[in-house]
């Protein structure tokens, strides 16, 4: 049965943290594997019918258009794999996010990170494949980057990027290792290792492939 006390709202197999944007700043955010189509339906209209945005991460495509049918306006990004409906639009905060990806495999994660950037607000520009292997790519654009209140790196492989860019920016860096490259990557562990380990000062890390994470973060830095 369904009950609201305290801030939050009871479903049962769900306790919905209405109170989370008066603490935090946003809504609560549903990470949606795990949860059947029927109970993803039922946390959004109990969302909706509360006024409150919707972000759904690491949605499929099939439960997308599931949840569309009875969601009028629910937005999906396919590469970030996040749904979204905004239910006021909500003035877009001055300050500018950078979100940079060493290559172009690294882009999902990049653009889980700014898409939710920009659901919560944020002007977004994106720099993409400027990797430490051709560093020229990422000089070209320096002066873009240097007016970013914050920056996002997404990098696999060694993970050497965060700290390049840390080193040449005054903006705080969020810095998300990533799952791509070879056998010694470890699945991100070299990435997050490289990352956690750096001489640069000024560099926050997330967890391996948490695009989502380095969005939120850097979107509570800019506000």
């Amino acid at each position: 049965m369904k009950q609201k006390n305290l801030g939050f709202c009871d479903l049962g197999f769900a306790k919905l943290d209405l109170d989370r944007v008066n603490r935090r700043g946003y809504q609560e955010v549903v990470y949606s594997p795990g949860k059947t189509r029927e109970q993803l339906k039922i946390i959004c209209r109990e969302f909706k019918k509360n006024k409150q945005d919707l972000l759904l991460t690491r949605l499929e495509r099939n439960i997308y258009l599931f949840l569309k049918k009875s969601i009028p306006g629910l937005r999906f990004h396919s590469q970030a794999k996040l749904g979204f409906l905004k239910s006021n639009q909500a003035p877009k905060k001055k300050g500018e996010v950078a979100v940079v990806s060493a290559g172009t495999a690294d882009i999902p994660v990049a653009e889980e990170a700014a898409v939710t950037l920009e659901v919560m607000g944020n002007r977004v520009s994106r720099f993409y494949d400027v990797g430490v292997a051709g560093v020229h790519r990422l000089m070209q654009n320096l002066e873009p980057l240097r007016r970013a209140n914050v920056v996002v790196v997404v990098a696999g492989m060694e993970g050497a990027l965060a700290s390049l860019v840390s080193g040449l920016v005054r903006s705080p860096i969020v810095a998300v290792p990533t799952s791509c490259g070879y056998g010694a990557n470890f699945k991100g562990l070299s990435a997050l290792l490289t990352m956690l380990n750096s001489c640069s000062p000024g560099v926050s890390v997330v967890n391996i492939d948490n695009g989502f994470g380095a969005g939120y973060f850097a979107s509570l830095i800019n506000k």
